[in-house]
């Protein structure tokens, strides 16, 4: 990988913000910057623990991140933080089966942790959440909805002091239409109703935070992570108060007359 250079950087309270001239150049550089962090990991440590985020908005960086060399793959844990309820074990929007074609599947971590959302809610929920918390978590790899969710924390779910690892949520509408907008489905009467999702205190846990926010469709939430109060009615807001979380933005989804920060 050879990725270019953004176009600026800056910090907003405690959150590295990195704006790059497209989604492309945007990818490469933050799988490069992922791939350097889990390299020195791996120096340090026996094995490192990952959650992935399983969106349209993360495929430059899953196809960058796949390319990068001298990687000890099998020694990664990986698991992603949310998925749908009520989809069919092989449907094509199950958030698992985009992060097995287009990552686990290539790089074949050591571990990997599905959520099983067809296993009944409350078990997978103790399932997962031991899991989670058998160790520290590494990285986090996300994304920010178009509502400022972070995995599927919709602003009327969202709880900053969650006691849950994960839980069962509804989803906001405007989630819903994001899956629609995304081509995940083709209207929204498709997109399932409820799903499984990693807790916000569950993502900030982690060690290192990563998140990837190209495309036009994202500029609002941007906006509103970066410029608005830090409140769950912008969920991504919280990303700000975080010890080494970096954001990595486009021309088009950080908007350069949206901001005055």
């Amino acid at each position: 990988m050879n990725p270019k250079p953004e176009r600026h950087t800056f910090k907003k309270d405690r959150l590295h913000v990195k704006v790059f001239p497209n989604r492309q150049a945007l990818g490469e550089a933050a799988a490069a910057e992922v791939a350097e962090r889990m390299r020195n990991l791996l120096r340090d440590k026996e094995r490192v623990r990952m959650i992935f985020a399983a969106a349209p908005s993360q495929n430059e960086f899953l196809q960058s991140l796949v390319q990068a060399k001298d990687m000890d793959w099998s020694r990664v844990d990986a698991f992603h933080m949310d998925d749908y309820i009520g989809l069919p074990e092989y449907a094509p929007q199950r958030f698992s089966r985009f992060l097995q074609e287009r990552l686990f599947d290539k790089v074949k971590p050591g571990g990997v942790h599905l959520i099983d959302s067809s296993n009944g809610i409350g078990d997978e929920c103790a399932r997962y959440g031991r899991l989670l918390a058998a160790a520290p978590i590494d990285i986090v790899c996300l994304g920010i909805g178009e509502n400022g969710h972070l995995a599927f924390n919709d602003p009327p779910v969202a709880d900053f002091q969650d006691a849950d690892i994960m839980k069962a949520v509804r989803l906001d509408e405007a989630c819903r239409r994001q899956q629609v907008h995304d081509g995940c489905f083709a209207d929204i009467d498709f997109v399932p109703t409820h799903a499984l999702t990693l807790t916000i205190p569950t993502l900030m846990s982690g060690r290192h935070l990563y998140g990837m926010v190209p495309g036009p469709t994202k500029r609002k939430a941007v906006t509103a992570t970066l410029g608005g109060a830090i409140t769950t009615d912008c969920p991504s807001s919280i990303l700000r108060i975080h010890p080494d979380c970096a954001l990595y933005v486009d021309t088009e989804s950080y908007g350069e007359d949206d901001h005055n920060v």
